[in-house]
């Protein structure tokens, strides 16, 4: 449908410099920046959790870092950089179907990802014992953690970023200012990253949710996301004038584009939530096998203790009655 828009609707007056010129897929792929407030950030962040995944793994060969987080963390820096510096970052104050893709991104991808790789329990097992008894724990047993870290306060919390950035003069003013539009991206990362920690989150938390209320937790959320996507999809007024004083001469028309954004938001959002309702399903279905085969495993064991304990109970009486003891004088 994005695609279609850019390619056939019909051309807008506007008027303003600096518009770059239409996108094609060849520019959106290979169209990269770099900005070193955003590449520094994400080597030295990657460069980090390798040297204490190194560290821990030297330390303690028995049980190293399981290989799929560092792989977790490095694709969740790398949907970042596709985000926030690939060829979609040249047109997000441009097109807001692009920026919708951007926040697409961080929210269904970067932030889970992170949050898979686990970096609380990776800091923790690489601090010393000092560091970590000073520092680490009294940060992560500190209120203010602990009440954002809440499921609820994660839910709410994502939710009013979602809604609050969209339906408020703040989005606009994002467009205008490059620190502000930085400070949305932190925003959205951060918020997605508290509301998927208790779904997929494997760091340690007072607040670990069973599956039936993580799937309910992400149930809830969704038909939010959708009534959001339509409400953008369908208004017939443009939502932030930005979009309209572009001075862009080609693609949709602003309508078109905010169209095209909430579509994003409707059906990649949706997608993105179905998906991780299937996972935790299937994640949930493995579990209660697993548990049951325990259940089995160990009701298995106990009847064979038992079994044992009564033969040797029997071969102890026919020992006793094939030789009686003799009567004394």
């Amino acid at each position: 449908m994005l695609i279609a828009l850019l390619a056939g609707a019909p051309v807008v007056s506007a008027h303003g410099t600096g518009v770059p010129p239409a996108p094609d897929a060849a520019g959106l792929v290979l169209g990269w920046s770099f900005d070193p407030t955003i590449w520094l950030p994400l080597a030295l962040a990657a460069a980090a959790y390798l040297w204490a995944v190194r560290r821990v793994n030297a330390a303690h060969p028995a049980k190293p870092v399981p290989r799929d987080r560092p792989v977790f963390f490095l694709l969740g820096l790398a949907a970042i950089a596709i985000a926030l510096q690939s060829g979609i970052e040249r047109y997000d104050t441009t097109l807001f179907s692009l920026h919708m893709v951007q926040h697409v991104i961080l929210i269904f991808l970067a932030a889970p990802a992170i949050v898979l790789s686990a970096p609380i329990t990776l800091v923790l097992r690489v601090a010393t014992p000092r560091v970590r008894q000073r520092w680490v724990l009294p940060v992560l047993d500190s209120r203010v953690v602990r009440v954002i870290g809440h499921p609820l306060v994660a839910w709410v919390l994502f939710t009013a970023v979602m809604w609050g950035t969209h339906f408020s003069p703040l989005f606009d003013a994002t467009l205008e200012n490059v620190w502000l539009h930085d400070l949305e991206h932190v925003l959205y990362l951060v918020s997605s990253m508290l509301f998927w920690m208790p779904v997929v989150g494997r760091d340690p938390s007072p607040w670990r949710l069973g599956y039936p209320a993580r799937i309910l937790y992400l149930f809830v959320q969704m038909p939010l996301n959708s009534f959001l996507g339509v409400a953008i999809l369908y208004s017939g007024t443009i939502l932030y004038p930005h979009y309209a004083t572009t001075g862009r001469l080609w693609g949709p028309s602003p309508l078109q584009d905010q169209q095209a954004a909430g579509a994003i938001m409707w059906g990649l959002g949706d997608a993105g939530f179905l998906l991780a309702l299937l996972l935790l399903i299937a994640a949930w279905m493995r579990f209660d096998e697993a548990a049951t085969r325990r259940r089995e495993s160990a009701e298995d064991a106990r009847l064979a203790g038992r079994a044992a304990a009564a033969e040797a109970v029997s071969a102890a009486g026919a020992a006793g009655a094939g030789n009686p003891r003799l009567p004394s004088p």
